[in-house]
């Protein structure tokens, strides 16, 4: 095999492993849910009550909070606020390592149970902390610079009726203003997509990953994740999966929170994402075996793996190897560079647009991409260098 066709190789492969990744694989679901809703519309209608009482349970709401005085009464006041029966939900507040006035603030509510040590340690040591104290069938965790609908907790827990599902993911639903900046049209043009990917895996099988700013368990399967894993959240949805129970999403319990206040607070964010979701690939690899684990393997890899390993690195390789193709002359080739060149020139324009507080929408996306898998890159140099820790800086908001 002489070089052009190694190149030639390398281009194919690596633009149809990009374009699976972020947009063939979501294709490929909603045909897959097509077909199945195809297949089921045959079966018989189960059978409801003409007037059915909503499911509930008694359930635990979780919110760790550290340093959040600025939105921890507003909250407490919506969780508090929440639609369930009288006396089945019982609030926790894990205050850890806070220095400022966190802890009084939510000890200012009778109805909430506060716990607090002076000893900054992360969410997970602070979660693992209490989850013994918990005495419901049901634990609900919520960020707290997140707002829940009224509803939330009732769409959730209907889901646990079922007994083969373990866990329940909300949505995650990011406010964007007419005058939103690069990072919060893209971010929530993301999460509009990742949204409904999760719709689709959860009516496939399961949903891959749940994320903290909403999402339920069965308490009774609650397993410590190991002290230093990074996205808590992911880890601990995905391992529920993987011992045979169903993640499902729910679209009608959302969690509304403020897009990251400029670009460079989103790339932070996105590096200790990758970092995490790079951890938890090797600590889930047994669910890169789809001997075993099937259909949630297939999903795992096509929603996750992919985006934080391989479409990443094939995305210089796809400009290197059309680099050499278009040196070769032909104008195939040429104009393939041309149109790569052009995206990768919006993404530069859109990040000095961004830190000019410019606003001009079509360069966002492209922006937004690249500073994506750019995050990747970063992120495996933590994991590797062990220089991202489990006490993270918290992205400020908008």
């Amino acid at each position: 095999m002489n070089f052009y066709v190694l190149c030639l190789f390398l281009f194919w492969g690596s633009l149809l492993l990009v374009a699976y990744t972020y947009i063939g694989y979501g294709i490929l679901l909603y045909g897959c849910i097509k077909l199945k809703r195809l297949f089921k519309r045959g079966a018989l209608p189960a059978k409801h009550a003409q007037t059915p009482e909503p499911f509930v349970l008694p359930l635990t709401v979780v919110i760790a909070a550290y340093n959040e005085a600025d939105c921890i009464a507003e909250k407490l006041q919506n969780t508090l606020s929440l639609h369930y029966p009288e006396g089945m939900v019982q609030v926790f507040v894990i205050t850890d390592g806070s220095t400022d006035q966190t802890p009084q603030i939510a000890a200012g509510y009778p109805q909430v149970q506060v716990f607090h040590q002076p000893e900054r340690r992360g969410k997970i040591a602070a979660v693992n902390r209490i989850m013994p104290l918990v005495n419901t069938p049901v634990t609900v965790y919520t960020d707290a610079n997140t707002l829940l609908n009224p509803d939330a907790l009732l769409n959730i827990v209907r889901h646990f009726a079922n007994e083969k599902v373990g866990a329940v993911a909300g949505e995650k639903r990011i406010r964007v203003g007419s005058e939103a900046g690069a990072n919060e049209a893209g971010e929530g043009l993301y999460w509009k997509y990742e949204s409904a990917l999760k719709r689709w895996d959860s009516e496939l099988y399961s949903v891959v990953g749940a994320a903290g700013e909403l999402f339920a368990i069965r308490t009774g399967l609650y397993e410590p994740p190991p002290p230093d894993t990074i996205i808590e959240d992911f880890y601990k949805t995905l391992r529920i999966a993987q011992r045979g129970y169903r993640v499902l999403y729910e679209p009608d319990a959302c969690a509304m929170e403020n897009a990251s206040a400029s670009a460079a607070e989103e790339l932070k964010r996105k590096i200790r994402i990758a970092a995490g979701g790079l951890q938890a690939i090797y600590r889930l690899r047994a669910l890169l075996n789809p001997f075993r684990y099937g259909v949630l393997s297939f999903q795992f890899i096509s929603h996750r793996v992919l985006r934080w390993t391989l479409a990443p690195l094939a995305l210089p390789v796809l400009l290197l190897c059309n680099l050499y193709l278009a040196a070769a002359g032909s104008s195939f080739w040429v104009i393939m560079l041309a149109l790569q060149t052009l995206f990768y020139l919006f993404a530069l324009l859109g990040y000095l647009l961004e830190t000019r507080k410019l606003r001009f929408k079509p360069f966002f996306v492209p922006f937004y991409f690249c500073m994506m898998n750019y995050a990747v890159y970063r992120g495996f140099v933590r994991i590797v260098t062990g220089r991202q820790s489990v006490l993270w800086e918290k992205a400020k908001r908008a």
